[in-house]
């Protein structure tokens, strides 16, 4: 009995530390997505340029750039490249034999640094045994050569060529790719945060840092009413009504009702231009006067929680009572209001609901609650996901550690606890978690939590002192709408200050950089995405249309495999169509962050230390068998 199982443990040894020296998997890092899928989308599958590199590798001495291009297309959108292809012309068996060997060829070397285990459980299993065939052709030149060729033909004569060709696609696609880090911001202001997270759902190995915009959904999912009327009122401005209506089955009749007999006309409430499709003129009244009512609802409901929560130092965005006489004190100055549509304030008891309103809010909020596809996807992103994350030397974060001007953490007290940089952070996610799980209580301390992290001065994820939402929509002097950003965003220039953040989070290691998203980098006008030489790293880059005029380009990603660090800078995105029959790739610069000196192996990781460990508890199991008796 014990030499069998010491023949196991001995076996499971060899096994895992041949694993430790493999080359270290690509990670591919991603932000700040806002809904934008399909330009997402193109990125995940081309894997920020991993798969063009290779395909050129391969091939640049056999095929010209055009047949380059139009491989590495195939490979991303398989269905579609060989439809549009079956259009233009009759595809021969020749062409079919062609590509199917170049992609085996492609397929062979995006798994080379994986174990044949690891490779096998990623086959579809249609064609699994036959596609282990031939992956591994260790003999394909001389006995095993007409072997092989068989099988591709016979692939071919019964018409599952193109069923072939596809899941070599997606298998390159998922070998190019070990881990996927999406750093923030799924949601707001894009159409289809939906479908991205769909995506993410299938995906074969990713973590998620929550983003401001993401937590104001999950606080609405755990209760909070504050959070679900900053999600309705973000949704109307972006003209994205559909996203609930139609993908999330969100019966908005009541809250359109009450608004049209409420609200006028009002300019400042039109909705930003749906760069997807034009809102027809029903579409555009009801967004405009819906965004009217979920502002003032808005105000009122986080008044409310002001009042509530003094721990919180909100004191000074209790607005609504500093209103007289078509004007409004802000920080004891007084300022005339336009755009007003206070016509169901109380004066006397500003920040109550009318019970129409209560009824409205009450009955989205079950609706958001119960709504299954929605709950499915806000039930991935917390198990998926988190505030930060250390990983293989790195500490991604979405926004900020708040800091005080000297660079020391800034520091929130709790219920006589104070909290500080790490422990403020792990604080807030174990609030948001514990409110997730109660989704009943809507005005607890963790809901309320939840509500602070999108808007607080010490939150991690908004990093500003406040958020000025109400002068923006009320008050004409720009100077009120400026909304004061935590030191750290200057402060992070500095490597020292880096260091000592990463420190902070038990993150040593001399090549550990912090990976932002959050803030979108201004390169038209020479702002760097690579700060504190090199300690900090800010990969949002504009994935929003409505960030590339101030962005200069169409988002940035980080790419770290064993070699080092790349950052992509992409172009806008234009469409599937055009992109896929221009062979359209949006790559616009690669810039090398970080090279290796020695090429980094599967030890030097996160997961290697695990597996370092377990070798450990192995060892020391079968050095305990050798020295029992054999039963």
């Amino acid at each position: 009995m014990n030499n069998a199982r010491s023949n196991e443990l001995i076996a499971e040894i060899i096994n895992l530390e041949a694993i430790l020296n493999l080359p270290k998997g690509t990670e591919h890092f991603i932000s700040d997505l806002h809904g934008e899928f399909e330009a997402f989308n193109h990125i995940l599958r081309n894997g920020s340029g991993s798969i063009r590199d290779k395909v050129t590798t391969l091939f640049n001495q056999v095929l010209s750039e055009e047949q380059i291009d139009e491989l590495c297309f195939l490979i991303y959108y398989p269905e579609e490249k060989i439809q549009s292809l079956t259009v233009q012309q009759s595809l021969s068996d020749n062409w079919w034999f062609e590509t199917i060997n170049y992609l085996l060829i492609v397929v062979r070397f995006s798994s080379s640094k994986y174990t044949r285990s690891k490779v096998r459980k990623a086959l579809p299993q249609t064609y699994a045994y036959i596609l282990e065939e031939l992956i591994y052709q260790y003999d394909e030149t001389t006995n095993k050569k007409a072997y092989y060729k068989q099988i591709i033909q016979k692939i071919i004569d019964l018409g599952e060529g193109e069923r072939f060709i596809t899941d070599l696609a997606y298998l390159t696609q998922r070998f190019v790719i070990d881990h996927l880090h999406v750093i923030g911001d799924i949601f707001d202001r894009g159409p289809y945060p939906d479908k991205i997270m769909d995506t993410l759902i299938g995906y074969h190995s990713l973590d998620i840092q929550w983003g401001n915009h993401d937590i104001i959904w999950l606080g609405a999912m755990s209760g909070s009413k504050a959070c679900l009327a900053n999600v309705l009122r973000i949704c109307a401005r972006y003209g994205n009504l559909d996203l609930l209506e139609d993908a999330y089955g969100i019966d908005l009749n009541l809250l359109k009702s009450y608004s049209r007999k409420t609200y006028l006309d009002n300019s400042q409430f039109m909705p930003k231009k749906n760069p997807y499709r034009k809102l027809r003129i029903s579409e555009v009244t009801d967004a405009m006067k819906i965004q009217q009512s979920m502002a003032i609802i808005q105000e009122k409901l986080e008044g409310q929680l002001i009042k509530r929560r003094p721990e919180f130092q909100m004191d000074h965005r209790l607005l609504l009572d500093k209103i007289s006489d078509n004007q409004i004190l802000v920080d004891g100055q007084p300022y005339k209001l336009v755009n007003s549509c206070f016509q169901t304030i109380d004066w006397c008891d500003p920040y109550q609901l009318s019970e129409e309103e209560e009824m409205i809010v009450n009955d989205l909020m079950d609706q958001f609650q119960h709504a299954k596809k929605l709950k499915q996807q806000m039930t991935f992103l917390v198990e998926k996901g988190s505030l930060y994350l250390s990983y293989n030397h790195n500490l991604l974060i979405h926004g900020c550690i708040p800091l005080n001007k000297d660079s020391t953490f800034q520091s929130m007290v709790f219920n006589g606890k104070c909290y500080a940089g790490k422990s403020l952070l792990d604080f807030f996610e174990v609030n948001i978690k514990q409110a997730f799980e109660e989704p009943w209580k809507s005005e607890d301390f963790s809901t309320d939590i939840v509500w602070y992290l999108w808007c607080g001065e010490s939150s991690s994820l908004f990093g500003k002192k406040a958020m000025k939402t109400f002068e923006r929509y009320f008050i004409e002097d720009s100077e009120t709408h400026v909304e004061e950003k935590n030191s750290y965003y200057d402060l992070r220039n500095n490597a020292e200050v880096c260091q000592r953040i990463l420190k902070a989070f038990s993150i040593t290691d001399s090549d550990a950089h912090i990976i932002n998203g959050h803030t979108p980098v201004k390169l038209i006008k020479g702002e760097s995405p690579i700060k504190a030489a090199g300690k900090m790293i800010v990969i949002d880059g504009g994935f929003s249309k409505s960030y590339q005029k101030i962005t200069g380009i169409g988002g940035y990603t980080l790419l770290y495999n064993s070699f080092g660090m790349q950052l992509a800078a992409h172009k806008p995105f234009s469409d599937k169509k055009t992109t896929i029959e221009n062979n359209d790739d949006i790559i616009s610069t690669r810039q090398i962050v970080d090279r290796q000196l020695t090429r980094l192996k599967v030890k030097d990781t996160t997961i290697g230390l695990s597996l370092i460990d377990e070798t450990r508890k192995l060892n020391q199991q079968l050095s305990h068998n050798k020295l029992s008796p054999s039963k």
